[in-house]
């Protein structure tokens, strides 16, 4: 029998415990800001109903998610009915259903909303949750894109007030400046203004098509997004009409002030304008003055189901896409039969913002450290003599670790260096002997004789 290489599936990592201390830096610093604001834990299944996920992102949505067999004999299906060829001539899209009822969970969102549906009597509204689980997608892999990624989610269902969305704006400040991510810009829009500049320039209802192509004006430049419009079906005199208003220049006031003046005929524009101006100014009463906030007409994500805001925060400098997104939706739960459940949430892309943050060399320095001691013994005399000393200084919060045999002290140095230990406490007979024991600092090297109740003070000064 051949012995086969051992592999991942492509878009998938394994995260090694220097990793994992700094990804679980970045979770402990989103789950506490989550936690400063009121935010409650929440975790669904990774397997959800396909028909919960389906028709929630749109056709490329759809086509992303992974689905799963059913189990057994997959080929059967509804009560001993066998998969026929006629079956497989209907095409992919009728097939899935009759050989997989789950898939893997796409976002949190969705899932989400499908919780407050089931749980909707024992749940006291406003509801405030956040979630920190992996997602999966099947996108072509590619830097800062992954099958499998995480999502730190934070959610308020139940309230229509725009406070909730300054207080977003609020945390996503709070958390990069935790992480010491200062270059980074919070990009807003509103679904509405996306509707009113649809319907200014004599294409109600087509905001969709509009928006998937300027979209991607800051990626294939202002000509070719014309020409995909032009082949979308938008005339020359829609065109002209469009076109100043997709160059909207100057700070976001500004932009604010010339939209009004686009809209002083468009109803759904200028609620728009108006949200958009309630945010900001509820986000400077909150004592937010420099918030990293400015309005982007062309951001256009989440349209199948964004209502209000839209929210993505991309940092500068940085070849990466977006790090958070989030955004208002008025009725998620509607097609799971609670309609009327206006609901508004963000959520941080912890994979990208490691990528980040280990790219402009953020993490700090004791990032990789989970071990602040090491108990090196130079024989099993000694070993014996630091068990109850062990149990003394993990009694008072000091993270250590007793080498587990006597090898050869440069070994146990060494093992200390790998790990990046920065004390070791050095134990033969003479420190058994006197009850001084050896504390070497192994950043500068320096050595102190100490006894244990001063080595406890001494690493918690």
């Amino acid at each position: 029998m051949s012995i086969s290489k051992p592999s991942i599936p492509k878009g998938t990592r394994d995260f090694g415990p220097a990793q994992m201390i700094r990804r679980n830096f970045l979770f402990d610093t989103i789950r506490n800001t989550y936690r400063k604001f009121g935010f409650l834990p929440l975790e669904t299944p990774a397997m959800e109903q396909l028909s919960v996920l389906t028709g929630k992102y749109g056709d490329e949505g759809d086509q992303l998610i992974f689905k799963i067999l059913n189990s057994g004999d997959f080929v059967e299906f509804e009560r001993g009915k066998t998969l026929q060829a006629a079956d497989l001539e209907e095409g992919y899209k009728k097939l899935i259903p009759k050989i997989s009822e789950k898939a893997l969970r796409y976002d949190l969102t969705v899932p989400f909303a499908r919780y407050v549906v089931m749980n909707r009597n024992d749940i006291t509204f406003p509801f405030k949750r956040y979630q920190i689980q992996p997602v999966w997608r099947a996108d072509k892999p590619q830097r800062g894109r992954y099958r499998e990624f995480y999502q730190c989610d934070a959610d308020v269902v139940g309230t229509e007030s725009l406070l909730c969305e300054a207080e977003i704006i609020w945390m996503i400040n709070e958390v990069f400046a935790a992480l010491g991510i200062q270059n980074f810009v919070i990009k807003l829009n509103n679904r509405k203004i996306l509707s009113g500049i649809a319907e200014v320039i004599g294409r109600k209802g087509s905001e969709t098509e509009l928006c998937v192509a300027i979209d991607k004006l800051d990626k294939i430049g202002k000509e070719k997004v014309m020409a995909e419009l032009t082949e979308r079906g938008f005339s020359q005199d829609q065109l002209t009409l469009l076109s100043p208003i997709m160059e909207l220049s100057g700070s976001t006031a500004s932009k604010l002030e010339q939209l009004k003046a686009i809209f002083k005929n468009c109803e759904i524009g200028a609620k728009g304008v108006e949200e958009t101006e309630t945010i900001l100014r509820l986000t400077e009463k909150l004592g937010l003055k420099n918030h990293n906030t400015e309005l982007d007409i062309t951001l256009a994500r989440g349209l199948t189901y964004y209502t209000g805001a839209i929210f993505e925060v991309k940092a500068l400098g940085v070849q990466i896409g977006s790090v958070c997104g989030g955004g208002r939706y008025d009725n998620l739960t509607g097609v799971f039969g609670m309609p009327g459940v206006s609901g508004v949430g963000i959520s941080f892309g912890v994979d990208r913002i490691y990528d980040v943050m280990e790219e402009l060399n953020l993490f700090p320095n004791n990032s990789k450290i989970n071990t602040e001691m090491l108990i090196c013994c130079f024989d099993e005399e000694g070993i014996e003599y630091a068990l109850p000393l062990i149990y003394q200084f993990r009694a008072a919060g000091i993270n250590s670790e007793l080498y587990p045999e006597p090898a050869k002290m440069k070994k146990q140095l060494g093992y200390a260096n790998d790990k990046a230990i920065p004390y070791v406490l050095l134990i033969g007979s003479e420190e058994i002997k006197t009850g001084k024991l050896t504390l070497k600092n192994m950043t500068n090297g320096q050595q102190n004789q100490l006894s244990s109740e001063e080595i406890i003070l001494h690493l918690r000064a």
